[in-house]
This record gives C-alpha cells, sequence and structure tokens, in this order.
C-alpha cells in the first residue's frame, strides 16, 4: 500500500531562497505548457510533451526531468478537470461554475507544489540531508527534520516520486512510501464503529468518542475568525493566515488517535472493522441553516479513511456496509420506524421494547450487516450441476 511521509526541511537563508526560484521557474512553465495544451486542445503527455520540452527547457532554464515533471502536472491537473466535469462535481454545463472551469486554461500558484524523481532529488538519511536540482544549481546538504518512525519508514519503503511545497513560511518534502501489506486474517467477529457528530465514533463494544471537546475547539475557532475578520487589517490578515490549516490538524490528530485505538483493540481480539458507507450524505440530507457549517466541517470522511488504511497495514479486515436505517432498527427483532428513536441520545423499539444509547445500537446494526456481508463473501461456491 501507498503511504506518504512529511519532512519538514531546514534550508539556510541562500537554499530557502534557490528552492523558491526554483518552485517559481517550475510553475511558470507549468503555466505555459497548460496555455499550450488549451489552445491546441492536446492533452496526451507524449503530444504535448513533443511540442513545448525544448521551449520549456531554454525558456524557463529547466533541465530534462524538471521539464517532463512540469509536463506530467499539466497533463495530470487536465485528466482531473474531465473527470470532475464528467463526474458532475462542477454543475451541469451551462452554470457560473462549469463555464469558469473550462473557459480559461488551468494555471498554477506560483509556489505550488512540484514533484521531483530520483534523478533530481536523492536522499542522505544517516546525515539527514537531501541534495535536490535547483535552477541554480545542484543542492547538497539540505537538512531536514524527521521522526524516528518517519525515518525508518523513509528507509525501508521510499519509492517514486517527492513532491517540493511551501506551506505557511515553511519548507517540506512529501515523499511517497510503498509499504507491504500483510494478507488479512479471518476475523472471528466484527467490531461495528457508528460516526457522528455529537459522539465523533460510537463501538458495538460500547466504547464511546465523544466529539464534544472537538465541538467546543471549533466554535472557539470560528469566533476568533469572526473577530479577524472584522478587524480588516493587514496583521488581523496575517494572523488567519497562520491559524488557518490550525483547527485542520487538530481534527486530524483527533481522528488519529481514534482510529489507532479502534484498529488495536480489533488487531488484539481478532477481530474486523466495519463502518457505515456514508458517501454522499452531504448531498443527501437538508440541513438548517445554522446547522450546515458544523456538517460540513465533520470529519467523518477522514475518519473512515484513517481506520481503511490503518487496518489494512495491520491486516485487520474493514468493511463498508449499507448505512440505511442504522439508527432506526431494532437489533433484537427487526422492526425499523423512525419512532424507534424518540430523541437523538435514545432508541426504545415501539415493537419488543429494546432500549438504549442510539449510537450503540447503530454500531451494533453496523456490526451485524458486516457479519452478514463477510458471510456471504466467503460462503464457498457450489460447483455448476453437470449434466449426465
Amino acid at each position: 500500500m501507498k503511504l506518504v511521509v512529511q519532512v519538514k526541511l531546514l534550508p539556510t537563508p541562500e537554499q530557502a531562497a534557490a528552492l523558491e526560484a526554483t518552485l517559481h521557474a517550475c510553475n511558470q512553465a507549468a503555466d505555459h505548457a497548460s496555455t499550450i495544451a488549451y489552445e491546441s486542445g492536446v492533452h496526451s503527455r507524449n503530444d504535448l510533451q513533443k511540442a513545448v520540452y525544448a521551449e520549456l527547457k531554454a525558456r524557463f532554464r529547466l533541465s530534462a526531468q524538471p521539464a517532463v515533471r512540469a509536463v506530467k502536472k499539466v497533463v495530470d491537473a487536465y485528466t482531473t478537470l474531465r473527470a470532475n466535469l464528467k463526474a458532475g462535481n462542477l454543475g451541469p454545463a451551462g452554470s457560473k461554475r462549469h463555464r469558469k472551469a473550462v473557459g480559461s486554461p488551468i494555471t498554477f500558484r506560483p509556489l505550488a507544489a512540484q514533484p521531483f524523481d530520483d534523478r533530481c532529488l536523492s536522499w542522505q538519511y544517516d546525515a539527514r540531508t537531501v541534495s535536490i536540482w535547483t535552477v541554480t544549481g545542484r543542492l547538497r546538504g539540505i537538512a531536514f527534520a524527521a521522526s524516528p518512525d518517519q525515518l525508518k519508514t523513509l528507509t525501508a519503503h521510499r519509492k517514486g516520486e517527492s513532491d517540493l511545497l511551501f506551506r505557511g513560511g515553511k519548507w517540506f518534502l512529501v515523499a511517497t512510501c510503498e509499504v507491504p501489506e500483510p494478507d488479512a486474517y479471518e476475523p472471528v467477529d466484527f467490531i461495528g464503529v457508528d460516526r457522528g457528530i455529537v459522539n465523533l465514533a460510537t463501538t458495538s463494544d460500547d466504547t464511546n468518542y465523544q466529539g464534544r471537546r472537538l465541538s467546543r475547539y471549533r466554535r472557539w475557532q470560528a469566533r476568533k475568525r469572526a473577530e479577524l475578520q472584522a478587524k480588516q487589517t493587514r496583521s488581523a490578515n496575517r494572523r488567519l493566515a497562520r491559524r488557518a490549516k490550525k483547527e485542520q490538524r487538530h481534527a486530524t490528530h483527533t481522528n488519529h488517535v481514534i482510529s489507532k485505538e479502534i484498529v488495536a483493540v480489533a488487531q488484539r481480539t481478532g477481530r474486523g472493522i466495519a463502518v457505515e458507507a456514508l458517501d454522499g450524505i452531504r448531498e443527501r440530507v437538508r440541513l438548517r441553516r445554522d446547522q450546515r457549517a458544523t456538517l460540513s466541517s465533520w470529519p467523518f470522511h477522514q475518519l473512515g479513511h484513517h481506520l481503511a488504511y490503518k487496518a489494512r497495514r495491520a491486516g485487520v479486515p474493514f468493511l463498508e456496509v449499507d448505512a440505511a436505517y442504522t439508527s432506526q432498527r431494532c437489533p433484537r427483532c427487526g422492526h425499523t420506524e423512525k419512532a424507534n428513536r424518540p430523541t437523538r441520545d435514545h432508541f426504545s423499539c415501539r415493537w419488543c421494547g429494546l432500549g438504549g444509547p442510539a449510537d450503540l445500537v447503530a454500531g451494533v446494526n453496523v456490526r451485524d450487516r458486516a457479519r452478514s456481508a463477510w458471510a456471504f463473501v466467503t460462503m464457498p461456491v457450489a460447483p455448476a450441476p453437470t449434466r449426465a
């Protein structure tokens, strides 16, 4: 499986200036290649490379591999655009958003990330330095900071491209690692995980990961953003920029902690993990205006992603099951009715009288559906009858 490891670069002021000039040159070259691709309609990597390769090298002072990487970045951007248009993510053909997307060439920020392969970038793990190509020449001995786990993963599994990026006034390298994936074991049972807003995750074991602390933190961040935005000063804008990713990092850390604990329990007990398939939930539900910000910032997708990749890395079976009526179905008698959930927190079956926390009942229903799905998937196929 593919993992990414992000390390922080520690360049000197002279090295940082060379890296900045390199990103500017690569993104200017990408803008030029994008304009050629848009005007000529050439989106094939080989054809576009033939059309712009020599000019990118001469005009923007790029060597061979950075020029090739710039062309590939442009081709990938147009491939993503076509996929979004086909999926309807940019609205119908006549909408303003659709016209804006197709009405001009794709452009790249001056300091947008630039991929480098092993011909342009080399790692010295023992010294914790990298050597990288720049428009001013090869820079050697750029120090980087990494944790022992990151360094171990890089040394053993790094393979492919590494992206150079500048974010928040700091330099980073994001390396791709090919980590071997162990075979999933045969689970003795499943842990059902119900994801929510008030309770971020509730398992069928009645382990509850509450989201009140994260909600309070987000409300506090929203108030601070509103105060800074009301000032409308340069200083306030700089502070807003510094705080831009802080809330996201906090939510990501919370999801990492929750998912790591659930996967550890599943691995220790020989069980699998099952979650609800919540794709498209934001488009399906209708909310009051005061609820929209809460749902749009709900990190349920990230929690599911963390559970999935951590489970794969540990060899824990992972399933997504149908989310329909998991909070309204009685796990004992199967009766399903909206009235079974009289309040957000409580479940009470109108048929058999089973009661309990609504999120726990949903987790049990997810577990039961995973049991049925796993039994169906692993069911031996009967041989086809033969004619005499």
